[in-house]
């Protein structure tokens, strides 16, 4: 049996956490490589929604759930995270939640000067969540941010924070931020270190425990490829690596413990925030795939921006994050058109490409090509198995495959947990 890497292959909000938790039911446990609570998976099951930021989604099915090395992490988020799952009935405890002790904690004063710089930006924003995660990323790489284990050590962490304010004294005072002092800092963390230290421990040595005991491991990514600090449309971005070559230096294992990489793909697109996207419909057919899928980030409440299926950025996702089969979700949402169309290159300068620049004006600039594909009119919500498709929406997915250069493994066609077409079971790919 295989570990499973899951990976989103387009700008995020592909349907992650419906798979992923799908997907624990078949592991014994489940690791978050990176990223932070900018990130936001919706897990419906039953009559209860379940929206995790920062928590594997392991926690629902009691599984063994670990925050690595590679998340950077808002203690207080996440214990109010925990405090609400708890509320739903979940059993959060040390014993089946790790958080890495080389983890980096996100403060308030990296929300502050991310709030900062984006309102001072205007017309240039980003369109961060405001979270913070970026200068928690710039600290870590910095040498100079607090981690989980510094939490257990005062004389250490009192060293460590007059470092990280000498960073950030400079940054605030140039923002017109009110001045923070070493001991505003110490004292809140010395309020939360009680509370997450029992969960903070050698994650590394816990994940290597298990998989050399045959466990069999789901690494759960956030964001997507497209937001890759190196990959994605840059500087509209997150800060972290999101391609499933992650995993291993996000958990601390090998390289090769991530097993089958799942790439998650929506049967449309969208994005939130900033930034190019080729597909995009600023028309009444943008407005219905939105209306019909809901589409609002599950963090920030933004609606999504919404297009047409881009063939070839999910190929270019498929190709740098290693992807070797895809999750299709939400084919249900495109029931009812009677025509579809997919991006199959662009058109930049008079010319034809089959892939996304790197640059910012060339990104802004390209032009989809389309090609039409009839639609279906029959329902395709609930489906769970290839003969309860229509023909069409059949023609559909095979031209996607055709066109990514990868195979579909699972199709998602509701929100509900079992709603699940499978081809492949990806633990035993």
């Amino acid at each position: 049996m295989a570990n499973v890497t899951v990976i989103g292959a387009q700008w995020g909000d592909e349907g992650k956490g419906k798979v992923i938790d799908w997907l624990a039911n078949r592991a014994e446990v489940v690791v978050r490589f990176q990223g932070g609570n900018n990130a936001g998976h919706t897990i419906v099951v039953g009559n209860k929604t379940y929206k995790l930021s920062l928590l594997p989604s392991g926690v629902i099915q009691g599984k063994l759930s670990i925050i690595g090395n590679g998340v950077v992490v808002d203690v207080w988020s996440l214990l109010d995270e925990i405090e609400r799952a708890q509320g739903q009935g979940l059993a959060i405890t040390p014993d089946n939640l790790v958080v890495a002790e080389n983890a980096t904690l996100v403060l308030p004063l990296h929300r502050d000067l991310d709030g900062a710089r984006e309102a001072r930006a205007g017309a240039g924003k980003i369109g961060t969540t405001g979270r913070g995660i970026g200068p928690a990323y710039e600290d870590k790489v910095g040498r100079r941010a607090i981690r989980f284990a510094d939490l257990a050590d005062r004389e250490a962490l009192e060293v460590k924070i007059e470092r990280l304010l000498a960073h950030h004294g400079a940054l605030r005072a140039g923002l017109g931020l009110p001045e923070i002092t070493p001991a505003e800092v110490l004292a809140q963390l010395e309020a939360v270190a009680p509370k997450i230290l029992p969960y903070v421990k050698p994650a590394w040595r816990v994940l290597g425990d298990a998989i050399k005991d045959g466990q069999r491991v789901l690494f759960e990514g956030a964001q997507a490829t497209l937001l890759d600090v190196d990959h994605g449309t840059y500087p509209y971005v997150t800060s972290s690596n999101t391609v499933a070559g992650q995993a291993a230096a996000g958990a601390g294992v090998g390289p090769t413990a991530g097993g089958y990489v799942l790439g998650i793909v929506k049967a449309y697109t969208t994005r939130v925030g900033e930034g190019p996207f080729p597909t995009e419909l600023n028309d009444e057919t943008g407005r219905l795939l939105g209306e019909r899928g809901h589409e609002f980030g599950t963090v920030t409440g933004r609606p999504r921006r919404c297009g047409w299926f881009d063939a070839v950025l999910v190929r270019q996702s498929v190709a740098v994050g290693g992807v070797q089969g895809v999750v299709l979700t939400k084919l249900d949402i495109l029931d009812g058109f009677e025509t579809l169309k997919v991006c199959v290159g662009y058109r930049l300068n008079g010319k034809t490409i089959d892939y996304l620049p790197a640059g910012l004006r060339d990104q802004a600039a390209i032009e989809p090509v389309y090609e039409e594909m009839e639609g279906w009119s029959e329902s395709t919500r609930g489906a769970r198995s290839w003969k309860d498709l229509p023909a069409n929406a059949v023609k559909y997915v095979r031209r996607v495959e055709e066109l990514i250069g990868a195979p579909a493994v699972l199709l998602s066609t509701s929100p509900d947990r079992d709603d699940i077409i499978m081809m492949l079971d990806p633990f035993q790919g």
